[in-house]
């Protein structure tokens, strides 16, 4: 290309298009290329990761991590987020399998654990929609109480589901055509939360508050049961979490909400895409994250890498995705106004 000045003719050399093109790729791309690429290259270079088995065990290890995903996407899009959810899936469940072993009707104890989960995200949304109280404090102490009550009314650290329930282990064992229903389960999910948030009213309404909730007000969104409603989302996409989990392992373990299961649930939502600021982010960014993850997760277990390491990889990972955020997303002067 030349720029004529004066009669004289100046050379500007073409910028590359390689750069240009990286850089016009948004987190979810960037993501999905790295997936790719360790998929190809563990392909090579670890035997038994390419078999159809293999692949289907990837899967199916992040389906409950997805489900959860899902739930938590969906707070952080609206500027939210829920470190309660795996004590909301881990405690309602608890209190529902020991209600089947007193006797309950199995029926009768899933929609236990179902309203139980509902009444605490409808209470984590009012406390954050009517107190006002920061999310972050509010569903860290709702972790805290839903521990101690769970393992007062079920004291035990494992709760075992009855044996003679087929029905309650389908979402967890069963498989259709030859596909595990977790994978199934988490699919539907992500479909499903996807139309919600795509081709609905409210959808919109929850980009628009996590974009910028003043505005949202202003424009006449009611935000308060906007608030509790999706901290009741949340808790259902839990409880439904908790009915893979049963179904998968027969039990419920308490152990799990003093772990580090949550962080890999904030791990999978933060490196997909999904940004801190609020607003931006789908589903499909859910998806990619648990992908990565699942993938490396995998590979990890093939080469024997111990937990500890692997936590060190995830911490990393996740720091670096929160950079990758903050140069993709920068704060402006609006977002630094409203306290974030």
């Amino acid at each position: 290309m030349r720029w004529r000045f004066a009669s004289r003719s100046v050379a500007v050399p073409a910028a590359p298009l390689i750069p240009l093109s990286f850089a016009k790729l948004d987190q979810e791309q960037i993501v999905l290329l790295i997936t790719i690429v360790l998929l190809i290259v563990f392909s090579f270079t670890l035997n038994g990761f390419a078999t159809i088995s293999n692949l289907l065990n990837l899967l199916r290890s992040i389906s409950i991590l997805g489900v959860l995903g899902l739930g938590m996407g969906l707070i952080v899009i609206s500027r939210g987020i829920d470190l309660s959810e795996v004590a909301i899936m881990a405690g309602s469940w608890a209190i529902g399998l020991i209600e089947m072993q007193r006797g309950m009707p199995i029926a009768a104890a899933v929609m236990l654990a179902l309203a139980i989960a509902l009444l605490i995200g409808v209470i984590n949304g009012t406390m954050i929609a009517f107190v006002e109280a920061p999310p972050l404090f509010v569903t860290l102490a709702a972790g805290f109480v839903i521990y101690g009550l769970a393992f007062w009314l079920a004291p035990a650290w494992v709760v075992y589901a009855p044996k003679d329930a087929p029905g309650l282990m389908f979402a967890g064992a069963a498989r259709l055509f030859g596909i595990p229903v977790p994978i199934l389960v988490f699919a539907v999910a992500a479909v499903a939360l996807h139309l919600f948030l795509s081709r609905t009213s409210i959808g919109r309404f929850i980009y628009a508050q996590g974009d910028n909730p003043e505005a949202a007000r202003l424009a006449g969104i009611p935000l308060r049961p906007l608030i509790i409603l999706e901290y009741a989302l949340v808790a259902f996409l839990a409880w439904l979490a908790g009915l893979v989990w049963v179904g998968t392992t027969g039990s419920m373990q308490m152990a799990i909400t003093q772990g580090t299961m949550i962080f890999d649930v904030v791990l999978v939502v933060v490196i997909g895409g999904i940004s801190l600021i609020g607003g931006r982010g789908s589903v499909f960014s859910v998806v990619v994250g648990c992908v990565l993850i699942g993938t490396l997760i995998n590979a990890f277990t093939i080469m024997d890498v111990n937990s500890e390491v692997q936590n060190i990889i995830k911490g990393v990972v996740l720091l670096a995705a929160i950079v990758l955020d903050n140069w993709l997303h920068p704060r402006d002067e609006e977002t630094a106004r409203q306290g974030d």
